[in-house]
């Protein structure tokens, strides 16, 4: 690998040069005081010069001096931003204590062949230790190494005989190798450091760049979800303005039939015709609020187990009489196809949209075809796939203009529509794809450009055991009537509970007519008092959502106080509370159940006498009297 080149005018690289020469300081002056000593040591036993112990003297303050710029760096230097003087301070030291060795040689060479040859065997290793402590701070190195071995070459030169040009000729042959080896090694040391800072460069800079994109990316988030919000809320205000034509509908037939009431009170036909338009406008407005709860996925399904076959076959009728008259309508359902669990209503309601759908991909005409047929699951169910087990596959297809790309990616999203302003608001596949989910099945799209369009829904058979009870009680039948009269015969008594005073004072009238004994309150403190007087209290019917104590707080407390006490929640729409309630956080006992607004005062009461359970025989010989 070809390495970068060394910038040495980069501070940090000349720095570190300086600090790697003054680590290897300490060593290199023990390793100069030692070889001394034995030096002298050696010279004096043999008695050829006395002039030793001065020379070593003048080692030991050379020594010293490394020393005191080794200390005097590691105070002030190391910290220093001209590391360039430190270094050159260090050097002129390293090159003091190699003369002295150059030197010493020269001034103390002994007439002896053998003690000549111990001179430069010491020499020569004191320069490769040399030229290997300080190979990062080059000028170190090679002061000391030419400052000692050039003396040396020369004084062995001095003596003219063959044998010591010749050995002349090796050390400064020696001499040139370290000092080639000590550039190499410098300049491979520095390239490292290059290597490290460009390194640290790098991944500076791609920190800062992955920086840069996160903000970026960020900053689009925030971008598109502002204005996935601001079309939201204008698919929203469309959405509202609807619903409120709608409802002011419903509320000027209501009104408006109350007001008729009043006037006709004291004729009983014209009242009953009046009440029956007002009933219809109530059901009116609750089948408005069950379609938007099911498109927020906040209502309940109501399962049962459907014949497809009949219910395509009965929805071709309608959709061959209501959509466009060059829409042929054709149903596929085989005999024998087993029943699915799934609410009928909003299963029509769904099929329809997508009839809709289809009829405005098609308007020069075309065919709606309605398919159903068998299919089972295996693993890997995914958001287009259901999950395992035994289904059935409905299939909505168009022969019109299809769907590119693009729009089949955002097709199920809420709001979005390709349609005209005002003839859609972009709720449809939306709703459906919930229904089929919240059902236990899935749903799929297959459309390209002038293919069409092929919408799959899956829905779980009736007998695949893992399928979930509905959720709720599927409400009254033929005994529920008999029980009621067993239940308001023994005049039982019924705490109701809601904030509202309008609806508490209708649902109170209500169960009072249906022969029970009935104490409201308007919270769930007020309740809790009641609770605590000698009333008799046989059953609690709360509202979920009320100000302070909610309803399940309410039926936990009471039941606290009066254990297995039966209890209704009466919510207005089917969420977390609702599953939590049927999950097991209240229905201990088997007596509790949740009933979805609006409600029947009939209902109501039916559930009240199915809880309550039927009033207990007469003692034998005594009749039950009214």
């Amino acid at each position: 690998m070809r390495l970068p080149q060394v910038r040495e005018t980069e501070p940090w690289i000349r720095a570190e040069r300086v600090a790697a020469a003054f680590r290897q300081a300490p060593a290199g002056v023990a390793a100069t005081v030692v070889n001394a000593a034995l030096m002298t040591a050696v010279l004096v036993a043999a008695g050829h010069d006395l002039r030793a112990p001065a020379w070593f003297g003048a080692v030991l303050a050379a020594a010293a001096l490394r020393l005191g710029v080794w200390r005097a760096y590691r105070r002030r230097g190391a910290a220093s931003d001209r590391p360039g003087r430190w270094g050159a301070a260090n050097a002129c030291a390293t090159a003091a204590a190699g003369l002295l060795w150059g030197g010493g040689a020269a001034w103390l060479w002994p007439a002896s062949e053998s003690y000549r040859l111990f001179w430069v065997f010491v020499v020569g290793g004191m320069c490769m230790g040399t030229a290997t402590l300080h190979h990062a701070h080059l000028p170190t190195a090679l002061a000391f190494i030419l400052l000692a071995g050039v003396p040396v070459a020369v004084r062995l030169a001095a003596d003219g005989t063959g044998q010591s040009l010749a050995g002349a000729a090796m050390i400064a042959v020696f001499l040139a190798v370290m000092a080639v080896s000590s550039v190499r090694s410098s300049a491979h040391f520095g390239e490292t450091l290059g290597l490290r800072l460009d390194l640290a460069r790098r991944t500076r800079e791609l920190n800062a760049a992955e920086a840069r994109l996160l903000a970026e990316m960020a900053e689009r988030r925030a971008t598109e979800e502002s204005l996935r919000h601001a079309q939201k809320m204008e698919a929203v205000g469309q959405l509202a303005g609807g619903i409120a034509h709608d409802f002011n509908n419903i509320l000027q037939a209501v009104s408006g039939g109350a007001a008729l009431i009043r006037r006709r009170a004291r004729d009983p036909a014209a009242v009953e015709r009046l009440a029956g338009m007002v009933a219809d406008a109530a059901r009116r407005g609750e089948s408005v609020t069950r379609r938007l709860l099911a498109f927020a996925r906040r209502g309940e399904l109501r399962a049962e187990a459907l014949d497809l076959g009949e219910l395509l076959g009965g929805l071709r009728e309608v959709l061959a009489a209501t959509l466009h008259p060059g829409v042929r309508v054709e149903v596929q359902a085989p005999r024998g196809l087993p029943a699915v669990l799934a609410d009928r209503g909003q299963l029509e309601t769904a099929l329809v949209n997508l009839a809709v759908n289809a009829r405005d991909a098609m308007p020069d005409g075309g065919t709606l075809m309605l398919s159903a047929s068998a299919a089972h699951a295996g693993s890997g169910g995914g958001r287009d796939r259901p999950p395992p087990g035994a289904h059935v596959r409905l299939v909505v297809a168009d022969t019109g203009t299809g769907m590119d790309a693009a729009t089949l990616a955002r097709a199920c999203e809420p709001f979005f529509t390709t349609k005209a302003r005002g003839r859609g608001t972009g709720l449809g596949l939306a709703m459906a794809r919930s229904f089929a989910e919240g059902s236990g099945g899935a749903l799929a799209i297959d459309s390209a450009p002038g293919s069409g369009t092929r919408v799959s829904i899956w829905l779980p058979t009736a007998g695949d055991p893992a399928l979930p009870a509905p959720l709720l009680p599927a409400g009254a039948d033929a005994e529920r009537g008999a029980v009621r009269g067993g239940a308001a015969a023994r005049r039982a008594g019924v705490l109701l509970v809601d904030d509202e005073p309008t609806v508490r004072a209708v649902l109170a009238q209500e169960l009072a007519e249906e022969g029970f004994d009935v104490v409201d309150a308007a919270d769930g403190a007020a309740a809790l008092a009641l609770l605590d007087r000698p009333v008799p209290i046989d059953l609690l019917v709360s509202d979920l959502a009320m100000p302070g104590m909610d309803g399940v707080a309410l039926i936990r407390e009471a039941r606290r106080r009066c254990p297995g006490l039966p209890a209704i929640l009466l919510t207005g729409y089917a969420g977390e509370a609702a599953a939590m309630a049927v999950g097991g956080a209240l229905d201990r006992d088997g007596t509790f159940a949740l009933l979805r607004k609006p409600v029947t005062g009939a209902a109501l009461a039916d559930q009240v006498a199915a809880l309550l359970g039927p009033a207990p025989p007469p003692p034998p010989g005594q009749a039950a009297v009214e």
